[in-house]
C-alpha cells in the first residue's frame, strides 16, 4: 500500500497525493494516516511543494466527501426508512431519532467527524440523506479536512524520514475509535434483544389494554348477536 501511494506521488506530485486522499474517502482501507505524513515527507525532501501538498490533499478530501454526499442524496430518506423497517432489531423510530439528532447537531458532526478515523468518510452519507445545504456541507468539510490534513502533512514534514511515527500513534487512536464503536453496537443489540424478549412495564400495559379492547369488542358483538 505504501509503495503504491509513494509511486503515485512520484508520478503526479501533489495532485497524486490529492487523488490518493480522494480514493481514501471512497475506499477506507486506503489510510489517510499514511498518505498525509508521506506527502509531508515528500515535501520535506523536495519532491513537492508543501503548500501544494496541503492544497491538493484538502481538495482530494472534499471531492471524496462530495461523492459520498451524492450517494446519500441519491439513496434518500424514504429508502433508508424502507431498509430500516426490514432490519431485525431496528425500528423506524430509531431512524427518526437519528434524523432529529442530525438536525440539531449535523453541522458539528460533519466538521468534527472529518477528524475521526472511520467516521470521517461515513459522515458524508447521512449529510446527503438529510440534504444538508451543499454550501454548508462544503464549508464544514473543507475546514475540517484542512485542519486534519494540515496536522498530518506538517507532522510528516517535520519528522522527515521518521514520518512513520505518525502512523504508529494514529493507529492506537483508530483502534480506540473502532473498539468504542463496536462496544456501542453490541450494547445497542443487547438492549434491543432484552426489550424484545422482556418488554418493559409500558409495553406490558399497552398489550393488556389491547387485550381488554379485544375482549370488550367480542362482548359487544355477542350482545348484538343475541338481540
Amino acid at each position: 500500500m505504501e509503495t503504491w501511494i509513494n509511486d503515485l506521488m512520484e508520478t503526479l506530485g501533489a495532485p497524486g497525493a490529492g487523488l490518493a486522499v480522494a480514493l481514501e474517502n471512497l475506499f477506507p482501507p486506503i489510510p489517510s494516516e499514511v498518505i498525509l505524513p508521506l506527502a509531508g515527507f515528500a515535501a520535506a525532501s523536495g519532491r513537492m511543494n508543501l503548500f501544494a501538498a496541503l492544497l491538493w490533499t484538502t481538495a482530494g478530501s472534499v471531492v471524496g466527501a462530495l461523492a459520498l454526499y451524492g450517494v446519500g442524496a441519491l439513496f434518500g430518506r424514504e429508502r433508508v426508512i424502507a431498509v430500516a423497517a426490514r432490519l431485525p432489531l431496528v425500528k423506524v423510530a430509531d431512524i427518526e431519532r437519528t434524523e432529529a439528532w442530525f438536525a440539531r447537531h449535523g453541522t458539528k458532526a460533519v466538521l468534527f467527524g472529518r477528524m475521526v478515523p472511520i467516521f470521517r468518510s461515513l459522515i458524508s452519507v447521512p449529510a446527503g440523506v438529510e440534504r444538508m445545504p451543499l454550501p454548508v456541507f462544503l464549508a464544514l468539510t473543507t475546514l475540517g479536512s484542512a485542519l486534519w490534513n494540515t496536522a498530518f502533512v506538517l507532522a510528516g514534514y517535520v519528522l522527515g524520514e521518521n514520518w512513520e511515527q505518525v502512523t504508529d500513534y494514529v493507529s492506537v487512536y483508530s483502534k480506540a475509535v473502532l473498539v468504542t464503536a463496536l462496544a456501542a453496537a453490541v450494547c445497542f443489540v443487547a438492549v434491543r434483544v432484552v426489550r424484545t424478549v422482556r418488554p418493559g412495564p409500558g409495553a406490558r400495559r399497552a398489550r393488556a389494554a389491547r387485550a381488554r379492547d379485544r375482549s370488550r369488542g367480542r362482548g359487544r358483538a355477542a350482545a348484538r348477536a343475541r338481540r
